[in-house]
């Protein structure tokens, strides 16, 4: 990938997008196994000139009598971007293929359970794997299942038509999350979990080059500085992003459902730090309404506000020190790390031509429309999205 970050670009929200899942298999035995598969096709565009094409496999193979399941997926991500962050370093449009499995198994005999999952992904100029387990345990009834689970992956990261012999850069992560489920009543539900993570190794993208400007220059760039003038006022050439080895991340979601008669209410609360200093909190609340026995429709609305880490500038400073230019040891243009808040309304929709759940056709569709607000970086002020997702399933 010519350019800044992959990742970022996908976490972006898209103008446009479209998604047809299609549930082609499902098979029983002559005992208690259960085969389900599903295909997905997905499509994702953004402002910010960054087009994702996503066809995905799925399958889930279940033995009530024995507790065993099994999950396995496999997809591929077919990557155009061309966004702002790459026309500021004048290169051009780049496409790329990225293959992702991951199988887990799940072990549930009576009140505990285990589940062991691992993954795998793989693109030109990077690699990434990971292993976990989760255990859980049923208590009072079922009404308290608390968990535990731990994973480890390990990423590499270099760049396109280098051998990872010549340059790589290393990444380790570390997590365990502690949880529990708590049934309050008949109609409610409440889950707590707790994340937290270690992050061990070079995580700066190989591609982000950054400005450079005198003192004074810096103080004089605004939110939103357009690459031409940017480039008018910079000092020639250009730095490799560099941020710290070690990351530290914690996370506390509380996730809350009430069932009414025809209706479910949904309200999710997201809190996030980092020893980066990024803080975040993420809200999201939606509302499922049982027109009829076939049709849902569901209202829902997303906000997100976060500060900057540490080390942010939206524009990084040189001094001449004798015969040597010195720059801040840390640094990165990824804005993604800068203080933001992000706002989406979104209505959904879902025909089924039979009463029952999880029998015949299913049709889906929903319209999310978003605005980002980048409060202190570069090229981008804000961003207006829409997502639109259409869906079609079938169980057998």
């Amino acid at each position: 990938m010519p350019a800044a970050s992959k990742l970022t670009a996908r976490r972006r929200w898209p103008v446009f997008g479209f998604s047809v899942a299609a549930c082609i298999a499902q098979a029983r035995s002559a005992g208690s196994a259960d085969f389900d598969a599903e295909l997905e096709v997905s499509g994702y565009a953004d402002t910010d000139h960054v087009e994702v094409l996503t066809p995905a496999v799925s399958g889930t193979l279940s033995d009530a009598r024995s507790g065993v399941s099994a999950t396995g997926g496999y997809v591929v991500d077919i990557v155009s971007g061309a966004s702002v962050d790459i026309v500021s370093t004048a290169s051009e449009r780049w496409v790329e293929v990225r293959q992702a499995a991951d199988l887990s198994v799940d072990y549930k005999p009576k009140d505990l359970g285990l589940t062991v999952s691992g993954s795998v992904s793989r693109e030109p100029d990077y690699l990434s794997w990971s292993v976990g387990a989760t255990g859980r345990i049923e208590l009072d009834s079922d009404h308290v299942t608390p968990s535990l689970g731990y994973s480890f992956s390990h990423d590499t990261a270099g760049r396109s038509g280098t051998p990872y012999s010549v340059y790589a850069l290393q990444l380790v992560r570390h997590t365990a999350q502690v949880g529990v489920e708590l049934v309050l009543d008949r109609s409610s539900r409440l889950v707590l979990l707790s994340e937290g993570s270690l992050e061990l190794g070079r995580q700066e993208k190989p591609y982000r080059f950054l400005p450079l400007f005198d003192t004074a220059t810096a103080a004089l760039i605004e939110p939103g500085e357009s690459i031409e003038s940017v480039n008018a006022l910079r000092l020639p050439g250009r730095v490799a992003e560099r941020v710290p080895e070690t990351r530290r991340r914690f996370t506390l979601t509380a996730d809350w459902a009430r069932r009414g008669a025809r209706h479910t209410l949904r309200a999710n609360e997201r809190l996030y730090a980092d020893s980066w200093g990024l803080y975040a909190s993420t809200s999201d609340l939606s509302w499922l309404w049982d027109v009829s026995s076939r049709l849902t429709l569901e209202p829902r609305a997303r906000f997100h506000v976060q500060s900057s880490v540490d080390f942010w500038q939206r524009a990084y400073a040189a001094e001449l020190d004798g015969a040597e230019l010195s720059v801040p040891s840390l640094r990165s243009g990824d804005r993604e790390l800068s203080a933001l808040w992000t706002a989406s309304l979104g209505f959904g929709s879902e025909w089924r031509t039979q009463a029952t759940y999880g029998q015949g056709w299913t049709f889906g569709a929903l319209i999310e429309l978003g605005f980002t607000q980048f409060l202190d970086a570069l090229f981008i002020e804000q961003r207006s999205s829409g997502l639109v997702v259409l869906t079609v399933e079938r169980a057998f």
